[in-house]
């Protein structure tokens, strides 16, 4: 996750960095995959290839899929308006053949209202349907894990109960604009309220093992996804 400016100024300049920049055209026909989100994608305080998007890469390898590395588009930090802006300087462009986003805890974190974040949302998910040739079934959207039941938020004065309660709105109007839109929706909530003994060094981020408890949640829906290119 990445709660508002926690190691911002470590993550300013990354967004040439992040693995997969560019999306290559090769001669071989390996589908491309592209990960919008934030801190929780771009996997903070964990190495690069314990990402849940490279953890999923490597997954669908094994089921024999010819999937390329992932172009992660996500900072530390980001919101659902920075996100967008992060796009549009990553010059993206389709097709992929699959797209996922996680998106939303800093704009809770930040106190920002239901309204304005479905707003914000519906927009990036229409945003991620035409990155996917306009295939919405290509398109995952993966729930807000609950950051409520890592050490950083104890000294959140809003308390446990009412943090809770606003990644479930967030949540609820992410899983209807999904299912209005007829994308893909994979809720990791749970796990990350479960495992709550799984996270990184920083007492704020999931390790490396909840994000593979991640990936193997969302790797059947993206398996369906690209069984269904054609």
């Amino acid at each position: 996750m990445s709660i508002s400016e926690f190691r911002r100024t470590k993550k300013h300049g990354d967004i040439a960095a992040m693995s997969g920049a560019v999306h290559k055209t090769r001669a071989t026909s390996t589908l491309s995959y592209l990960a919008l989100g934030d801190s929780y994608t771009i996997g903070e305080s964990v190495p690069a290839e314990a990402r849940w998007p490279v953890q999923l890469v490597q997954r669908l390898r094994r089921r024999g899929v010819p999937i390329d590395e992932p172009r992660i588009v996500a900072v530390t930090g980001w919101t659902t308006d920075e996100l967008s802006a992060g796009m549009d300087q990553a010059g993206l462009a389709p097709a992929y053949a699959l797209v996922s986003l996680l998106i939303g805890v800093n704009d809770q974190y930040r106190g920002r209202s239901a309204g304005s974040y479905r707003k914000a949302f519906t927009s990036l998910l229409q945003r991620a349907v035409a990155l996917a040739d306009h295939r919405p079934q290509h398109v995952i959207v993966v729930s807000i894990p609950d950051w409520v039941t890592t050490p950083f938020a104890r000294d959140d004065a809003r308390g446990p109960q009412r943090i809770a309660d606003e990644l479930d709105v967030y949540n609820a109007i992410a899983r209807d604009e999904t299912s209005r839109a007829g994308a893909r929706w994979v809720s990791i909530t749970a796990l990350s309220r479960q495992h709550a003994e799984l996270v990184a060094d920083d007492g704020l981020h999931p390790s490396a093992a909840q994000y593979t408890l991640w990936a193997d949640a969302i790797e059947p829906s993206a398996a369906q996804a690209l069984r269904d290119r054609d």
